[in-house]
């Protein structure tokens, strides 16, 4: 079924940003295990595999439209140098996701396939619950202090 440039570009445009956190995270992920924080470790590598499952979706998506997935390309990778930085990064990666998708919907609509668009909404919405996971830690560092916070995300 062939779509519009513009639907293409929005969901290779997306799958860049995914491609990109999927190794933000894994870094994330590896940087935290070597410090002894297991349980953040595995949140981080749980995040990665979201965003690959989103990949996945993209990809599947693109080649139905009978569009080119290009995998190829990243957007700066932001890794941090400690557990908060670490968390902040991951939280503009994910806030500039969700603005994404929310313009990329706005186009499905537009261009009326409301197939992508339903797609596309499912993201949105494993997105911004990313958000709220990241929020969430952070505020928690904030109200505890990162010295105890680290004592929750050790194994």
């Amino acid at each position: 079924m062939k779509s519009s440039k513009k639907i293409i570009d929005a969901l290779n445009m997306a799958l860049t940003d995914e491609m990109t956190a999927i190794n933000q995270y894994i870094v994330h992920a590896e940087m935290a295990a070597n410090w002894g924080y297991e349980k953040l470790h595995e949140y981080s590598e749980g995040l990665a595999v979201q965003e690959m499952k989103h990949a996945e979706k993209l990809v599947g998506r693109i080649l139905f439209l009978e569009g080119t997935p290009i995998i190829s390309k990243y957007s700066p990778i932001n890794i941090g140098t400690d557990v908060p930085s670490d968390l902040k990064n991951d939280l503009a990666t994910e806030t500039e996701a969700v603005k994404m998708y929310n313009e990329i919907a706005q186009i499905c609509v537009t261009e009326k396939d409301y197939g992508t668009k339903e797609i596309v909404d499912d993201i949105l919405r494993e997105q911004e619950a990313h958000v709220d996971g990241l929020e969430a830690r952070l505020d928690q560092i904030k109200q505890m202090g990162l010295g105890n916070f680290l004592t929750t995300v050790t194994a």
